[in-house]
Formats: C-alpha cells, sequence, structure tokens
C-alpha cells in the first residue's frame, strides 16, 4: 500500500511540475504596468502560427528558461496571426512590429517601457536572436544585455 501511495505522489508531483507553464502577456499596455510595478523589463517575443519553432522548442519550453524568464523578466507574446485578438489589438502589434523593425519571425527584444498621456515610449535593450548554443547559450545572452544596463 506505502509503494502505490509514493508512485501514485510521483506521478501528481511530475504533473504539476509539467502543468507551470510560463505566463506570456498579450496585452502590451497590461506588460508595461506590470513591469513598471515589479520593476523588471519585459522580453517581448514577435511571432506568429507559421514561424519556425526552434525558439519555442530549444529556449521556450525548457525548465532552464521558465526559470531565469521569472526571476528576470515580464514575457510578452505578440502573436500577429492569432485571429481571436481584436482589430484593436492586431493593430496595436503591428504597430509595435513595425515600430522595433522586426523582419523576421520570431523575433525577441528586451525592453524597458513607459506610458504617459497614453503614449507608450519604449527603450530597447538589446535584440536576442536563435542560436545553436541552446538554452544555456540563449540565457548568457540575455543576461549580457540585461547586466549591460
Amino acid at each position: 500500500m506505502t509503494r502505490k501511495l509514493l508512485i501514485l505522489a510521483f506521478f501528481l508531483i511530475n504533473i504539476s511540475m509539467k502543468s507551470q507553464v510560463l505566463e506570456w502577456k498579450t496585452n502590451i499596455t497590461d506588460a508595461i504596468l506590470l513591469s513598471n510595478e515589479i520593476r523588471k523589463p519585459m522580453l517581448i517575443l514577435f511571432t506568429a502560427a507559421n514561424a519556425p519553432e526552434n525558439l519555442q522548442n530549444e529556449v521556450f519550453n525548457t525548465e532552464d528558461f521558465e526559470k531565469w524568464s521569472r526571476k528576470n523578466v515580464i514575457l510578452v507574446k505578440l502573436d500577429l496571426s492569432d485571429t481571436e485578438m481584436s482589430t484593436e489589438e492586431r493593430d496595436q502589434n503591428i504597430k509595435l512590429k513595425n515600430a522595433f523593425g522586426v523582419a523576421n519571425l520570431p523575433e525577441v527584444y528586451l525592453a524597458k517601457a513607459f506610458i504617459r498621456n497614453d503614449e507608450r515610449s519604449f527603450s530597447v535593450l538589446g535584440k536576442l536572436a536563435y542560436n545553436l548554443t541552446g538554452v544555456d547559450g540563449w540565457i548568457n545572452d540575455s543576461n549580457l544585455i540585461l547586466n549591460a544596463q
């Protein structure tokens, strides 16, 4: 009986650990307010349904990234292909894509921002690219950008 309880506990712990998903903000205004409130920069992911998934699979879906991101940044995902978002949000995301100079998807930026008189102002800390060094290299590159500030 004890063995069965231990096995059940193991599976429940394993399931709960895997169910901890990253919390990506999808509204830039909410993300800016939270970023300023807790004094963390934003990691802004510009993506779309047809974008390559290397970055997602090899970096964002890892436990190391999850731990790092919770400690260091506010995650923002601006999906330019999301058909369920409002026209206002879609227009806002396209304006942000153009303002950041996004050329290829996915692209990731570290940034700070503030809102004054209903106008958003961004300070780009750096742009992050997918590289073949995996999550460790990606986190290292991110830390170099964040620590330079």
